[in-house]
């Protein structure tokens, strides 16, 4: 045997391909069929469950909280059952023996406050119309809100109240950059994406989907020396982050699709593409709709 011989390295072979079972194919076209849906409920119903725990609930605490204070202004023969309170019923919870404890040593009124406030908050739970109340409330108290900064007088006392907040210590390093994403995301005069654009990066030659965000910084600018943009390179899958460039002007190509559109094609890598923008190789062409028509 040669010197080449024992040298020479033999070919890789790939593993052959295992096919896959009939059920095994069919239980995953079946996951990739539900899936979706089963993941959208998902995000709706955790959605729901967060706006329900940390604004609904709340705000039906403060309500339920002021009904039972507010109760004794009635006169007795309206006082609904939940509000009445038994010898028999003040004696057990003094004595531990109520569901809840934790009412040992307590003098009297407040033994009965709080035992009014459990009765009524069972009252709560068991009528859906009641649990919305505070989803309700709490929009109502944004249209107010809104309502009163749109005009004049509103609008000075936000801006008045907005300068206290700035200057409080631990407020005035979080509260700015907070009033910005909001802005970002829901404000009057958003900071959206202005254009979808193609730049070089992360060097000559390659091609990435960015968002231009506004004129460039003038410091920027001017250590360019030319006319710039400030554009943002979202990453794959999370378009959230990215990268945040000044790039001129010149080398900036706007390219004819939306927003949308460009974000699907980030977060999916590629994958999904507009039909209208696959290339002729990729499937058959989409015919206009009169040549359609005519076939």
């Amino acid at each position: 045997m040669s010197p080449q011989d024992h040298g020479a390295e033999a070919p890789i072979r790939s593993a052959p391909t295992r096919q896959r079972g009939p059920f095994v194919r069919f239980v995953l076209r079946g996951l990739a069929v539900l899936l979706p849906s089963i993941l959208t409920v998902w995000i709706l119903w955790m959605a729901s469950v967060f706006v329900y725990n940390n604004v609904a609930e709340p705000i039906n605490r403060l309500i339920r909280q002021g009904v039972v204070h507010a109760m004794p202004v009635v006169p007795d023969a309206y006082h609904p059952a939940w509000y009445v309170v038994t010898p028999e019923a003040l004696a057990d919870a003094k004595g531990g023996r109520t569901e809840g404890g934790a009412l040992k040593g307590l003098p009297d009124p407040a033994v009965r406050t709080e035992l009014r406030a459990r009765a009524f908050a069972k009252v709560w739970r068991q009528a859906w119309y009641l649990q919305a109340s505070g989803l309700l409330a709490a929009i109502v108290l944004l249209y107010v809100a809104g309502a009163m900064v749109g005009g004049l007088i509103g609008r000075k006392f936000y801006q008045r109240l907005e300068r206290v907040i700035s200057r409080i210590p631990g407020f005035k390093q979080v509260y700015p950059h907070v009033k910005q994403l909001v802005d970002l995301v829901i404000g009057e005069r958003p900071l959206a994406f202005k254009r979808v654009v193609l730049i070089q990066f992360p060097r000559e030659g390659q091609w990435v989907i960015a968002f231009v965000t506004g004129p460039a910084m003038t410091v920027a600018r001017d250590a360019v020396g030319r006319p710039s943009v400030t554009v943002f390179v979202p990453n794959t899958p999370t378009p959230f982050t990215g990268f945040t460039l000044t790039v001129p002007e010149a080398d900036v190509i706007d390219i004819p699709i939306s927003l949308d559109e460009a974000l699907r094609f980030v977060v999916t890598g590629g994958v999904l593409v507009p039909e209208r923008l696959l290339p002729a190789s990729h499937g058959s062409p989409t015919l206009p709709a009169t040549e359609r028509a005519g076939k």
